[in-house]
């Protein structure tokens, strides 16, 4: 005979069947997305939930009686984080934090944790504990706040590559018009030495400026390029001696070339002013001397600034030194045009501008790594040709 659906259940019968305890524990070991359990007063794990066993990865039997200190890292256990954290909890009623903690295999996760008190008859019996993984929503903050970053970065290179593209065509005019008077005066004064000689000082301030000029405009994304299909190898093997003797006799340089790379889409002039303007960079970093390894790879990745879009493949060629290196302060700022960490009269503070317009213009980038005292390492990043 089918049910009346508008008869009610009857309470007492329910009741009976299943108590306000069963119920607790049965939701509490239904949830999956937190893992639930209870400390006793020394903070041994005293119960576990599916939770536990699907973040942690333990089995109720394998943790319930050990400490849980061993969610810890080992830093944070040196630290005293687990026993700051009960007596947090004990002093203030709740302890609250983010941190990484460890799972069964050792794999770390970011960890939300709660720790509330639970006291019976004004004595501490034990600590509920409530931990989520929130490791996806951490590293998604994390991509958001370096695409804002490096967005910022951009806008303000954007902005200052626009001012510089002016000043680099307004000086190329100016000097145009001294290269020529120059000429001239040169022309029309050939036997005057005197002449002549100051002639010849100004034509070599003049080419110098011209040098200045085009690097300029290699920031700005300004010059005329003439892209090939090349083989990095290749190109960098042609130019070896080059970037060896732009180094001291106490200096070395190690090639380390990855097989099989693809080509890419380049301009060899300009790829090759920007290896060596590296490679002078890693030198001034090293005056008592030291080595510079310069190594290729296939690297795919994010395009910075594009958190959502798909990793692409790069061919990356790395220059790195054992030199001084740098504080963060300075790396955010060292691709600017004129800005140097080199001594006043040993830098134009262009080198890097021209590897960074070389790159953006070339649909690459570069990146930066540096640490005080350890040295500096500088990636070229340039649009794989993968058929």
């Amino acid at each position: 005979m089918p049910s009346d659906p508008n008869k009610k259940p009857d309470a007492t019968r329910l009741q009976s069947d299943f108590s306000d305890d069963a119920q607790f524990r049965l939701l509490v070991q239904s949830v999956t997305d937190y893992a639930i359990y209870m400390l006793d007063a020394d903070g041994c794990v005293s119960n576990w939930n599916a939770g536990g066993v699907r973040i942690k990865g333990y089995q109720g039997e394998e943790i319930i009686g050990q400490h849980f200190s061993r969610f810890y890292t080992p830093e944070d256990r040196e630290a005293g984080e687990p026993e700051r954290g009960l007596r947090a909890a004990r002093e203030r009623g709740k302890y609250e934090k983010e941190g990484w903690r460890l799972r069964k295999d050792g794999s770390l996760f970011r960890a939300s944790v709660v720790i509330d008190p639970i006291w019976q008859d004004g004595k501490l019996i034990g600590y509920a504990k409530v931990t989520r993984d929130i490791t996806e929503r951490y590293e998604a903050e994390l991509r958001l706040e370096e695409a804002r970053r490096v967005l910022a970065q951009s806008q303000k290179i954007e902005a200052v590559g626009k001012l510089t593209l002016g000043l680099a065509h307004d000086f190329n005019n100016l000097l145009t018009v001294i290269v020529n008077s120059l000429d001239l005066i040169g022309t029309r004064h050939a036997e005057d030495p005197r002449t002549s000689k100051l002639v010849e000082g100004a034509a070599r301030a003049a080419d110098r400026g011209a040098l200045l000029t085009r690097q300029l405009l290699a920031f700005a994304r300004g010059q005329h390029l003439a892209p090939e299909t090349h083989d990095i190898n290749h190109l960098l093997a042609r130019s070896e001696a080059l970037y060896r003797r732009a180094c001291d006799t106490h200096i070395t340089i190690d090639f380390q070339s990855g097989s099989d790379l693809p080509s890419v889409l380049v301009d060899p002039g300009q790829f090759e002013a920007a290896i060596l303007n590296l490679v002078v960079n890693a030198r001034d970093a090293m005056p008592d001397g030291g080595h510079i390894t310069i190594c290729t790879d296939l690297h795919k990745c994010i395009p910075p600034g594009q958190p959502e879009a798909p990793a692409v493949a790069y061919v990356r060629v790395r220059v790195t030194d054992a030199g001084c290196g740098m504080e963060q302060a300075l790396l955010d700022r060292v691709i600017e045009p004129f800005f140097t960490t080199k001594g006043v009269g040993k830098g134009s503070g262009l080198g890097l501008s021209q590897v960074y317009g070389f790159a953006t213009q070339s649909s690459g980038f570069i990146t930066l790594q540096s640490e005080p005292g350890v040295g500096t390492q500088v990636s070229l990043h340039l649009p794989a040709m993968v058929p």
